[in-house]
């Protein structure tokens, strides 16, 4: 049985939490979550009702979830990406983004108490995720709720917006009114991109379908280009200081080498580590992807002068409270299309393999 102690004396009331005089413990034992028990189609899908809730570590926070939204990541491990990692580890539960209340802490956490909204996401390679009523993040993983935002809006925003954080502040590293080329700016990711570099006062080109134009303009980019209509490389004019691609396509990445400046930043978010691990298990997949990466890095500052790098999410305390400042003051948001309830997880995910639904999907949890 999981047993945790609680900071707060006067938590809001969560279902399982048992009160004492002087301290507050929680047994949680048990709680609904979603398993992937083998790779598939969305039916693999189980919604369970018993799933253990294990014990916290010193530095966790048990998160009572209220909404949490579906990743691209999520229905490509669904599916079989990264079985090379998760296969030995069956069955998991999906999901990354997490907004809700803290229900329990552990011994070392200090910035956050009981009862408090929160939002947050998990690392990529995480296997308890969070399509559950109780999810487990780390302090570093969760900062409090944009105030302004509901759950269902809050939980659309970190995994995508610490992705473009990452790029932009930890690799490119841009500043006040450099040029960003971002390639697919109207997925979750590339449109965190572009808000967070207007906000930091750069100047944002990206390419996008015709129906994200209207909101990636008014999110205040310079020029957004229709992929579908447009010779892109004809109509964006001048080079650029960094170049995100969330597309990943040789021709893509083609085009981005080539729109920027000496000494630029090309970031894409299609690396090859987990696609070269499932080809070749892990033993061998690993270092041939590290080869890879290295030989490209080498190859373009060679060719064209720049920095290329493969993109990933990891958590950034620092970045998720700069994001959440950004959320309340009105300048990065990302659009939710629909919700569905946590019970209708397999029609939400045949959905997105569809595509019947392009935009952001978010699960709800009563």
């Amino acid at each position: 049985m999981a047993v945790f102690k609680l900071q707060s004396l006067k938590p809001r009331p969560i279902s399982g939490l048992s009160m004492k005089a002087g301290s507050i413990r929680s047994y949680v034992s048990s709680c609904r979550a979603v398993l992937l028990p083998r790779f598939g189609r969305p039916e693999v899908l189980e919604l369970r009702t018993d799933v253990p809730v294990p014990d916290l570590k010193p530095n966790e926070v048990l998160v009572r979830a209220r909404a949490v939204s579906i990743n691209p990541l999520d229905t490509r491990m669904r599916s079989g990406y990264g079985r090379s990692i998760f296969q030995p580890l069956l069955p998991l539960i999906l999901g990354r983004d997490v907004s809700g209340e803290v229900a329990a802490v552990g011994a070392s956490v200090r910035s956050l108490t009981v009862g408090q909204e929160v939002f947050g996401a998990l690392h990529p390679t995480a296997v308890r995720g969070t399509y559950t009523d109780y999810a487990i993040l780390s302090e570093d993983e969760l900062s409090p709720k944009p105030a302004s935002v509901t759950h269902v809006e809050a939980s659309a925003i970190p995994f995508a917006a610490l992705t473009a954080w990452r790029a932009l502040k930890s690799t490119a590293r841009i500043t006040e009114g450099q040029r960003l080329l971002v390639i697919g700016g109207g997925g979750a990711v590339g449109f965190s991109a572009i808000q967070i570099a207007v906000a930091s006062g750069c100047l944002v080109t990206t390419t996008c379908g015709n129906q994200s134009i209207d909101r990636i303009m008014a999110a205040g980019a310079e020029q957004a280009v229709d992929y579908t209509s447009e010779d892109i490389e004809s109509v964006i004019k001048g080079k650029f200081d960094a170049v995100l691609d969330t597309i990943g396509l040789p021709e893509t990445e083609r085009i981005g080498t080539n729109l920027l400046n000496r000494g630029g930043h090309y970031m894409t978010l299609q690396g090859e580590a987990a696609a070269l691990s499932d080809r070749y298990g892990l033993p061998i997949g690993l270092p041939v992807a590290t080869a890879v990466l290295f030989k490209k890095r080498i190859q373009y500052k060679s060719s064209h002068g720049i920095e290329y790098s493969w993109i990933y999410m990891r958590a950034d305390s620092e970045g998720l409270h700069e994001i959440r400042r950004l959320s309340e003051a009105g300048k990065l948001n990302i659009p939710v299309e629909k919700t569905f309830p946590i019970t209708q997880v397999r029609e939400a995910h045949e959905a997105k393999d569809k595509k019947v639904i392009l935009g952001k999907i978010v699960l709800e949890l009563d």
